[in-house]
């Protein structure tokens, strides 16, 4: 004879309290407080966080969702800022300033040790391109080595720590680059370049295993001693921001002729998938930072320069209380 397990699975247990382990679809009467509960996947999402002081695009992050750190930017149109500005996961505070005011650089690292070099410090004039390094303390700023090529269009092109950092493409004076640099904690060497040049794209990851994507769909791996195309993205844009690794990356934010986009994607080693776009689209080199399940996007061109900022879960079970 065939019983209701059989046709429906187990019954709903009625517990006094929710179990310590609960299996992903489990679901169950918690008699105590007379609620039904389940344990379900929650998806990814995108929430408010707290506003920049200064608004501002066309900059970098560094650090994590909870412990982020800005840098730079322009504040209007041809109006460089050398301010920054620290996270905790719910508001910004404003810290020591870069030495130079410039924009479109690059940053990485933590913030509390955080590299950022590169970018455009007297716009309009188009000689204005920066070779200059600054390191962060969590306070304050020291000039470093500089780069080799002085570039802009760097914003969020980098990878890596204070002492182990990689920067890549950008647009010098003479045009988009391929140049990759590495970084040691007070000197820049030359290293094998992009297989695309390209500028105002985004990365994340190590020094010895790095991940460059956009301005064109083209995304790069690279290795600790060259760069191979991989599995492109699926929407094209430039400005847009990074975070996460090699293997577990996001990109978020951009623009392309469409317009500025919130679209968001995930990447896992191999291929990118579209997920949960940002509540405001935006490009102009937004900030970004952190993990491919906990990231921050801050400021950006949207299309006016703004100060928003949002925050990124990625998808992850959770006891919910079922309701409907």
């Amino acid at each position: 004879m065939t019983t209701f397990k059989e046709i429906r699975g187990t019954a709903i247990q009625s517990v006094s309290s929710d179990p310590t382990n609960p299996e992903e679809g489990q679901i169950w009467y918690n008699n105590t407080i007379g609620v039904l509960k389940g344990y379900q996947l929650v998806a990814n999402a995108w929430a408010a966080g707290g506003n920049l002081n200064t608004t501002r695009a066309y900059f970098s992050g560094a650090g994590t969702q909870t412990a982020g750190v800005v840098a730079g930017g322009d504040t209007t149109p041809g109006t460089n800022s050398n301010a920054t500005e620290k996270y905790n996961g719910t508001s910004w505070t404003s810290s020591g300033n870069m030495n130079t005011s410039k924009e479109s650089l690059a940053g990485t690292g933590t913030q509390t040790a955080a590299v950022y070099f590169g970018g455009y410090t007297t716009p309009p004039s188009p000689t204005g391109d920066a070779n200059t390094t600054e390191l962060y303390n969590g306070t304050s700023w020291t000039t470093s080595g500089t780069m080799n090529t002085a570039r802009r269009g760097l914003s969020n092109s980098s990878a890596g720590t204070q002492t182990a950092a990689l920067g890549f493409g950008g647009n010098p004076f003479i045009g988009v680059t391929t140049a990759t640099e590495s970084f040691n904690g007070s000197t820049w060497t030359t290293v094998n370049s992009l297989n695309t040049a390209r500028s105002y794209f985004a990365g994340c990851g190590t020094q010895t295993a790095a991940l460059g994507f956009g301005d064109t769909t083209a995304t790069e791996s690279w290795n600790g001693t060259s760069w191979t195309s991989v599995n492109s993205l699926n929407t094209g844009r430039g400005g847009l921001a990074g975070a996460g690794t090699q293997t577990l990356a996001l990109a978020f934010g951009g623009g392309n002729p469409g317009g500025v986009l919130g679209a968001t994607e995930s990447w896992n080693g191999t291929n990118w998938t579209t997920t949960t776009s940002m509540a405001t689209a935006r490009g102009g080199s937004l900030a970004g930072a952190g993990t491919q399940s906990a990231a921050f996007a801050a400021g950006g061109a949207a299309p006016t320069y703004s100060n928003a900022t949002e925050e990124f879960t990625g998808a992850f079970l959770a006891t919910k209380t079922i309701t409907t």
